[in-house]
């Protein structure tokens, strides 16, 4: 089940040195090239990798007028589908697999337990209710320590990135200790009065972590939304994603957003039908005939969580294919920049797309699996966890499963909505480029 995600996805190899030979054996094909007069398209025979080239001589420049001939076949790039074994040689595979396989059985447990309930019997084990919290845990923590890991790789990103996660993480701490202390309830709907000193600290440093760990992931949703959405207004099939893709990626979007935007404050004050108050003006009995009740929008939060959560699960295919499109938009400006294009960048991101596509994989799909996660947890009903004095002598176990969980998730979908519109902002500004 790992694989599924990549089924039917392509990848690319920008080589070196492309020579003349026969490649209808290999099936590899140019998936775009300059217009040429001939219909043969070149091998694979003389190809070399990026990362065997260790003596490679500079390149000297003429500076007399003799005009230069552009090689062609240095220029084409390869398109091919991704299967089995090319997944299993690239970084990070492993830790993608164990996430997948952890959250799948900790999202599944916790599933059970809500539809089937809790069984009847006494004790730890007997009682339907421990062993979901304790395989969504595994769960939890299996993809945290992935994201956590991932995110401290030197060569996958850049400095400048890793700065500004640092800076995102120190900022959501700071906001996690607002929230906690009492100065969030007049902006955030939230509220941790069971909640004890140490275990807020714990939350606001868990806030800022995860904010710190997912401003990369979040911006590589940016530039895949805006490259399968053709914001660049290039055209190119090959860059862009198709109709249904771009609805999955519009629908995620803006239901990310709405659901962030759920627990502010003034817009949740409004949704919610205050009928039951008294006490109040015209204007206010006014406004307070119109929304939900306090119980239907609970819910409606919830359920808006967990299709936030699908709906990016979804997304990942379309998200990892223009992960990997990316590379070739920026084969395709180097080969019209210049008459003699400098392919060299170009080459490298390909090879690097194509070398990290594992990691990308993780930081797509811990986010959304961490959202079903804590949501699950918040589920649980953790009153009957009162009688197991063991474990609520070491948790605060009511007010961990029902309140910070439940936080959790939305924490998780609020930063991943707000990078993603700065990100996508100044893409519009110009202030950022995909390049």
């Amino acid at each position: 089940m790992p694989i599924f995600f990549f089924q039917g996805l392509h990848t690319y190899i920008h080589p070196e040195n492309v020579g003349h030979g026969n490649n209808a054996s290999s099936g590899v094909r140019a998936a775009i090239r300059r217009p040429s007069s001939s219909d043969s398209g070149p091998g694979l025979d003389g190809y070399q990798s990026l990362s065997s080239k260790t003596n490679s001589e500079p390149k000297k420049r003429n500076k007399s007028k003799d005009k230069f001939e552009f090689d062609e076949n240095n220029a084409q790039i390869f398109r091919l589908k991704l299967d089995e074994g090319h997944l299993q040689t690239r970084l990070f595979f492993n830790e993608y697999h164990n996430s997948f396989v952890f959250s799948f059985v900790g999202i599944s447990c916790l599933l059970l337990y809500k539809y089937f309930g809790e069984s009847e019997g006494s004790g730890v084990l007997a009682n339907g209710n421990f062993m979901p919290v304790i395989f969504g845990f595994i769960g939890l923590t299996k993809v945290f320590l992935a994201l956590a890991k991932i995110s401290f790789e030197k060569s996958a990103s850049k400095r400048s990135e890793k700065q500004f996660s640092a800076i995102f993480g120190v900022v959501g701490f700071l906001i996690g200790i607002m929230i906690c202390s009492g100065i969030g309830p007049s902006v955030f709907d939230f509220h941790f009065d069971s909640v004890e000193g140490s275990w807020r600290i714990f939350l606001a440093v868990l806030m800022g972590f995860l904010a710190g760990f997912m401003y990369i992931p979040a911006g590589k949703n940016a530039r895949s939304f805006w490259l399968g959405t053709d914001q660049l207004r290039c055209n190119l099939s090959i860059i862009s994603c198709g109709w249904f893709a771009r609805m999955i990626l519009y629908a995620n979007y803006l239901l990310t957003v709405c659901t962030a935007l759920l627990w502010i404050n003034p817009l949740s004050e409004i949704l919610v039908n205050k009928n039951s108050y008294d006490g109040r003006g015209a204007a206010e009995k006014l406004v307070g005939n119109v929304g939900f009740s306090k119980l239907d929008f609970t819910r409606l939060r919830v359920l808006c969580l967990l299709l936030s959560g699908v709906l990016q699960i979804v997304a990942l295919r379309p998200n990892l294919q223009m992960f990997l499109n990316e590379a070739v938009l920026s084969w395709y400006q180097r080969l019209h920049a210049n008459k003699v294009p400098d392919l060299d960048f170009s080459r490298a991101k390909v090879f690097l797309h194509n070398h990290y596509l594992c990691l990308a994989v993780l930081q797509f799909f811990a986010p959304p699996v961490l959202v079903l996660l804590f949501l699950g947890l918040s589920q649980i009903d953790s009153n009957s966890f009162d009688k197991y004095n063991l474990v609520c002598g070491l948790l605060p176990c009511s007010a961990f499963v029902k309140e910070v969980a439940l936080f959790m998730a939305w924490w998780i979908i609020f930063v991943w909505a707000v990078i993603t519109s700065a990100s996508l902002l100044f893409y519009r500004r110009g202030i950022l480029y995909v390049f």
